[in-house]
């Protein structure tokens, strides 16, 4: 079966899609691209390559995110996460935070589209992954159709051909980064619009999915969409996207079954030295709107941080118990 890398993708997420979150991830569905945080091309250059860019083979296909708008260092950073092994290299021009903007780059990057435009060049020069660039529909007063569809003609123009478009515009003053997530109104319409105007374009949308009936609904008019947040909070909704975004025919295993599948390779990290609480703090909603749900919380809150050693897999064995305790007390009546 040929699977659409782009078809359904799990955004990056800045503290959140590390090693461990992206492994769990995978563990639920084995056709969703992922992504890494945003790692700066600087901190790829000067620091601590091994823990910034290191993942698990389990975790393919994933792409390395990349912030930056200096063309050089880009492409140099590029390089270096290729031969890590990512499948794709990504641009952020979407961030809205101010730390982002200090640093001349992310969403404010959209008023400088030559500049982006070079940044993407360098790279597709430098590796032979694919390179591709998320971003908004504008910033701050722009009228969200010129900008939107200028920024996308320049850079495609120069050798761009996808476009992760976060269907909101970023508002650089006086919001925060969760407000911009938030707050500025989302814009499905104007994505699908650009899709039909361009439709030599792979167009994936990003912003406020929260469903796959909605993934899927807009999935009809576009090449493939990203979730971010509701991936995380809500990971069990991960568990039939193969089936319903890929088609994929294996049965869909139930968050208890994939809970135990998991336990292995939590096993593993542990006698690698892993916390138990970097793994898990991913996991805390797997059960959300379940019966046990609660004491699955508890239990893993509670006693997972500092837990180190594989004697740390009781913890991890107590929190399933305590989940499949509650829901068979509530099944007795």
């Amino acid at each position: 079966m040929k699977i659409n890398a782009h078809r359904f993708c799990i955004a990056p997420m800045m503290d959140w899609t590390d090693r461990n979150c992206r492994a769990f991830h995978r563990h639920l569905s084995q056709h969703a691209l992922l992504y890494t945080e945003m790692v700066t091309a600087d901190a790829v250059l000067h620091g601590q390559r091994d823990r910034l860019l290191s993942f698990d083979p389990i975790e393919q296909p994933v792409a390395l995110q990349l912030g930056g708008s200096e063309p050089g260092k880009l492409a140099e950073a590029a390089r270096i996460g290729a031969a890590y092994g990512y499948s794709e290299i990504n641009l952020n021009v979407g961030c809205p935070s101010e730390r982002v903007q200090s640093g001349a780059f992310g969403a404010c990057l959209m008023r400088e589209p030559e500049l982006v435009a070079d940044c993407l060049s360098a790279m597709r020069e430098a590796v032979n992954v694919p390179i591709t660039v998320k971003h908004r529909l504008g910033v701050d007063d722009d009228q969200p159709r010129d900008r939107l569809f200028s920024f996308i003609g320049l850079l495609a123009k120069a050798g761009t051909t996808t476009f992760i478009v976060h269907a909101r515009m970023a508002w650089l003053k006086g919001l925060s980064p969760k407000e911009n997530r938030e707050l500025p109104p989302l814009d499905y319409q104007i994505v699908a619009d650009l899709k039909c105007a361009r439709p030599d374009l792979e167009i994936i949308l990003n912003g406020g999915l929260t469903d796959l009936e909605t993934a899927q609904r807009e999935l009809a008019r576009l090449d493939g969409v990203m979730v971010g947040r509701a991936a995380y909070h809500e990971p069990a909704l991960l568990l039939s996207v193969d089936a319903r975004m890929f088609g994929d025919t294996k049965p869909i295993r139930t968050a208890d079954e994939a809970a135990r599948d998991f336990r292995p390779w939590i096993l593993q990290r542990l006698t690698e030295g892993a916390v138990l609480h970097s793994i898990t703090r991913h996991m805390l909603g797997l059960f959300a709107g379940r019966a046990g749900a609660k004491q699955w919380r508890r239990v893993l809150s509670e006693k997972a941080p500092g837990a180190r050693g594989v004697a740390a897999i009781a913890i991890y064995d107590e929190a399933l118990s305590a989940v499949t305790a509650r829901a068979e007390m509530l099944a007795r009546g």
